[in-house]
């Protein structure tokens, strides 16, 4: 087979690939505010979610974080939305670190709770586009919050045209229903596992 024809093979099939994935994504016109989960025992659950709301910033779109669970530990994320987008993104931490750092499940239901309520807040929001609430599958997970009130609300509640992205591993089956977007993140190998402690620019 010269390379003359091998080229000229790749070519048609990658045409004919062409316009079969564009006779497809003609019939894809519909919009709508997406409820997303981000769950899994792997790594990029948080990480992938603030791509998205720097996607929203760079677009001009109005946006939103409330973090359940991560408390008075400094993030690259928190510190460059804080000190340069606040006028584009509200950034609400409401956790005070993981249960087993707080250790006192009463307080850790408190904030959970005090947490719902300005996500629920953020939601209304007309204007907003994108609200993130990371690590509420932890809180729900621990039963902090009723996973039927927060499907309840996505449901009924969510403009049509605001997208919602839920982080946290052990998603509920509820709102993996409820989702129109679910990834869950694989974990194969962890440097944990070696040794090597959380770094900063890649955990935090």
């Amino acid at each position: 087979m010269t390379e003359h024809s091998d080229s000229d093979r790749h070519n048609a099939k990658m045409a004919k690939k062409k316009a079969a994935r564009d006779k497809i994504m003609a019939t894809k016109t519909g919009e709508k505010g997406l409820v997303i989960v981000h769950t899994g025992k792997g790594k990029g659950k948080s990480s992938s979610a603030f791509g998205m709301i720097f996607r929203c910033i760079a677009h001009g779109m109005p946006c939103s974080v409330v973090q359940f669970i991560k408390g008075g530990m400094s993030t690259g994320e928190r510190d460059l939305i804080l000190s340069h987008f606040q006028d584009a993104c509200a950034f609400h931490t409401m956790g005070e670190g993981f249960t087993w750092e707080t250790q006192d499940k009463d307080r850790d239901i408190e904030m959970a709770q005090a947490a719902w309520v300005k996500a629920k807040e953020l939601i209304r929001d007309p204007k907003m586009r994108m609200v993130l609430l990371d690590e509420i599958n932890i809180a729900l997970r621990y039963d902090y919050l009723d996973v039927n009130d927060v499907v309840a609300f996505l449901r009924d509640e969510k403009p049509e045209m605001t997208h919602v992205v839920l982080t946290g591993r052990n998603a509920k089956d509820e709102l993996i229903e409820l989702a129109d977007l679910v990834t869950e993140m694989e974990l194969i190998k962890h440097p944990f596992r070696s040794g090597i402690k959380a770094q900063q620019g890649v955990e935090f």
